[in-house]
């Protein structure tokens, strides 16, 4: 007999104006796994006993596309869910789409020995021939003029020997003191000495995209048995899906797969929200289930809690990128703003 796959809360019928958070259950995929399975066929020769020959088509397949680091914007699933949660619309829903920045300093005489290091080593022709082979000579020898030029730069930056000299030997100070616990920079040394540092250049440099996380808390007052059974039946689908899957009936496999993926969308009816944000797949982080909602233990006769607080944490399997807007090739487009439910709204 097949298990419920279905669970809603409260049991009262939707409408098509009724707003709710729908949560699909589907199964994760890794990404080495998310080629497209295409079918390959191969000519086969075949002889007789008597020495004739036969020519016809051998059939096989093979997995394309696969990648350890994936397609941005590409889905990794596109399954049929194996569950689905109907819960109303969580209070205080909010997003925010974030990406990390970070400070880079880097001073002219560092600056200039870099731009001397990279310019002289260039293409990296003297390492890799033109057949692929690895020139060790070659290289070694564009290490050397590069080290040099770098110095000539450094110089050349730091407006005369002097003060490169003056430079180094403040590094190798504040190395030196180091070793005795004296934890000076070259540039607080410099400071002390001269009252001047050298100039960070300083500047906001891109590090890279960051992972939505998701919050919502919802608050169960079941009003008869089936609400009760309901609610039970949510909390342990949720819980048991954001655990980690052993195959077989021992817990000490050696390895271990990962959880279920959620797929979370805001509907109007049985459209998406026309307003509200879309979501990626999602990894359910964490379950808090808070048995006494009303801040005072209570219960039913079958001993069902009278209210009860579930709070979920879902972090999204992979980042917003800008074409998740512009690109209508990608699965993960959202369409164009406007009042029609069929388009994206305000997007991710």
């Amino acid at each position: 007999m097949a298990g419920k796959n279905l669970y809603r809360y409260p049991l009262t019928s939707f409408t098509d104006t009724t707003d709710y958070l729908q949560i699909n259950i589907v199964d994760y995929v890794p990404i080495g796994k998310a080629g497209t399975k295409t079918e390959t066929r191969t000519q086969v020769t075949k002889e007789d006993g008597e020495g004739n020959t036969t020519q016809g088509k051998g059939q096989g397949f093979q997995l394309e596309n696969t990648s350890l680091t994936g397609t941005p914007g590409a889905r990794r699933n596109t399954k049929k869910p194996r569950e689905t949660i109907l819960l109303p619309i969580p209070s205080n829903i909010s997003d925010t789409n974030a990406s990390s920045f970070g400070n880079s300093r880097l001073n002219s005489i560092a600056g200039a020995a870099a731009a001397g290091v990279i310019n002289t080593i260039g293409t990296g022709e003297d390492f890799v021939d033109n057949k692929g082979n690895v020139d060790i000579t070659g290289g070694l020898q564009s290490f050397q003029n590069a080290v040099g030029n770098a110095f000539s730069n450094a110089t050349t930056a730091a407006g005369n020997l002097d003060s490169i000299r003056g430079f180094v030997s403040r590094f190798f100070a504040s190395a030196a003191l180091s070793q005795i616990n004296v934890n000076l920079t070259p540039d607080q040394i410099l400071a002390r000495t001269t009252g001047e540092i050298l100039n960070p250049n300083l500047e906001l440099l891109f590090n890279g995209p960051t992972l939505r996380t998701f919050r919502f808390s919802f608050k169960f007052n079941p009003r008869n048995v089936d609400e009760a059974k309901e609610v039970k039946g949510i909390i342990r689908c949720l819980k048991r899906n954001s655990a980690p899957k052993v195959e077989g009936a021992s817990v000490a496999n050696t390895f271990l797969k990962t959880p279920s993926v959620f797929e979370l969308t805001y509907k109007q009816g049985t459209d998406p929200h026309s307003f509200l944000n879309r979501f990626k797949q999602c990894f359910l982080e964490s379950v808090s289930v808070n048995y006494t909602g009303s801040n005072t233990y209570a219960t039913y006769d079958d001993g069902t809690p009278v209210s009860m607080i579930m709070t979920l944490t879902f972090k999204e399997i992979e980042p917003i990128y800008d074409i998740d807007y512009t690109d209508n090739r990608n699965p993960n487009y959202i369409g164009p703003p406007g009042p029609d439910s069929a388009v994206g709204g305000v997007g991710y």
